[in-house]
């Protein structure tokens, strides 16, 4: 029990509690997060340099597409109505890859959820993300959580002053960056930089940029864990996604209850006491405001912060790690029944523990296994098979088309010679970044012949163009067909396009048209 007299207790309250709700315009209560250490939290170290790096660095990666695309290997160019992504091109007509990323990313995110909670909420989402490197710059500049408090409530004063000012500018710089590094991937990168700079770029640059430093300043550094709490929709929507064997942040209150902070004395009484000592460490490292000894509550991002703290202080006292912990609601919901023998007392300590104090065997602990159940396997299989689908049309996606309409007014014209014409518009879109040479055929018409207005070739069923790279190519073209060879009803042939070098053709079906 000597351990009891190291462990640092803070006079501390939940400032989003769950035993009292406060109005709900009520002025809000500012949190001061103390910072946490532990392996929780050096993963959300991870998380966050690898999120931000990749957003910050992405827009300015290479990818050689040759000489004809550009070489950013990231980039939404809208003026050529194009979204490329290292070796992937996608034109407009392809957007359902993009829809199926984003039924991707909602099955992913309700998969997660359903077996490890909020996890994205904690570790992943922007939100939590920037409101992590602004509490870095906060605790860097006023220090921890004791000096930010005495600061907050401190008079003004020059002191206050330079070191507010400090953290506003070093808030700026990171709220204008985050919308700057944002406009990058709708343009080149270093071109635009360029541009922005010398006041040369285009109005909604500028209004992109102050728009999201501005979103990034308030949400991160002013709002914090409203943004979570009254913005954000998924806290009311993760109830649907959680069953009894999701993992969640949880205080196991039957090892830990009944808490006190004065463990010699109730053990010289001979009072049972759990191993929660009441230190508030939980509650203060908590960037939502709330006690996790509550139950679980909306607030909660499951950062598992609380946790870290905990840990070290049941490092300190000697005591097995574990009173705050990932849990399923199934094995808690076990070992509290063991605990207050089926609800029938109060938690009793002495039933969860051997006599040599160790855990009894009755008691249920986290399994991997536990992960495999129905409902994950549906959530992963659906993910996949949208994957699965995504990839076979990436992977048997056109790469030239051909697209024809026919001329409405007249739709046709009787020459001279009494043969038939009918006029079409052809459309030939070539979608590499290489110009190559394409073949027009009409098949099904018998002893027609085409020519195409502009082009310099002899009437015939087959004409020769040239595409240019990564472009659509609008053909007039005139189809005849001598009167002998016209049936007494419409005809239908066909238009085909192909690249004799790499072997890609398409097809298009039409009418011909003719007096009856």
């Amino acid at each position: 029990m000597s351990g009891v007299n190291e462990v640092e207790h803070h006079d501390a309250q939940p400032v989003n509690s769950a035993k009292v709700r406060q109005p709900l315009f009520e002025a809000r209560k500012k949190i001061f997060p103390k910072r946490a250490s532990g392996s929780f939290r050096q993963f959300k170290w991870l998380v966050m340099i690898v999120t931000l790096g990749i957003y910050y660095i992405t827009p300015w990666l290479r990818w050689d597409r040759g000489p004809h695309a550009p070489d950013q290997a990231v980039l939404v160019d809208l003026a050529n109505r194009r979204f490329y992504f290292f070796f992937i091109e996608i034109w407009p007509q392809e957007f359902f890859l993009v829809a199926g990323l984003l039924v991707m990313a909602g099955l992913g995110l309700f998969f997660v959820t359903s077996v490890v909670g909020r996890a994205w909420c904690g570790y992943t989402c922007p939100q939590t993300v920037w409101v992590d490197l602004f509490l870095v710059v906060e605790r860097f500049v006023e220090g921890d959580r004791n000096a930010r408090m005495k600061l907050d409530a401190a008079p003004w004063s020059a002191r206050k002053i330079m070191l507010r000012t400090v953290k506003h500018a070093i808030w700026l710089a990171i709220a204008v960056a985050t919308g700057g590094a944002w406009i990058f991937y709708f343009g080149d990168a270093p071109t635009l930089l360029v541009d922005v700079i010398r006041g040369q770029a285009a109005p909604v640059a500028y209004i992109t940029v102050a728009i999201l430093t501005a979103t990034t300043y308030i949400f991160g550094g002013m709002v914090r864990e409203q943004v979570c709490t009254y913005m954000c929709p998924w806290p009311r929507i993760q109830a649907a996604m959680l069953d009894e064997n999701s993992l969640t942040v949880t205080y196991n209150d039957w090892r830990g209850e009944p808490r006190t902070r004065h463990t010699k004395r109730a053990a010289a009484a001979g009072i049972p006491v759990g191993d929660c000592v009441d230190c508030n460490a939980c509650v203060v490292v908590c960037p939502m405001g709330i006690d996790i000894r509550d139950g679980q509550q909306m607030e909660c991002i499951t950062c598992a912060l609380c946790i870290d703290a905990c840990d070290g202080v049941m490092d300190k006292l000697g005591r097995e790690r574990g009173l705050i912990s990932y849990a399923t609601l199934a094995d808690y919901q076990h070992n509290m029944a063991i605990a207050t023998g089926s609800g029938a007392h109060e938690i009793k300590p002495e039933l969860v523990r051997d006599q040599s104090g160790k855990f009894t065997d009755r008691l249920r602990h986290f399994r991997l296994g536990k992960l495999f159940r129905p409902r994950t396997f549906i959530y992963f299989a659906a993910w996949s098979m949208v994957g699965l689908l995504l990839l076979y049309g990436l992977l048997t996606r056109d790469r030239l088309e051909v697209n024809v309409l026919h001329d409405r007014n007249p739709q046709f014209v009787v020459l001279s010679d009494g043969s038939i014409r009918n006029g079409y518009t052809v459309k030939l879109l070539n979608k590499i970044p290489e110009p190559r040479n394409v073949t027009v055929t009409i098949d099904g018409l018998a002893n027609g012949a085409m020519n195409v207005v502009g082009l310099d070739q002899p009437e015939a069923q087959t004409i020769s163009v040239e595409l240019e790279p990564d472009r659509l190519k609008t053909l007039k073209i005139y189809v005849r067909q001598p009167r002998e060879d016209v049936p007494a009803k419409t005809q239908r042939f066909t238009f085909t396009v192909e690249d004799h070098t790499s072997g890609e053709a398409d097809q298009y079906t039409t009418t011909f048209e003719a007096p009856e």
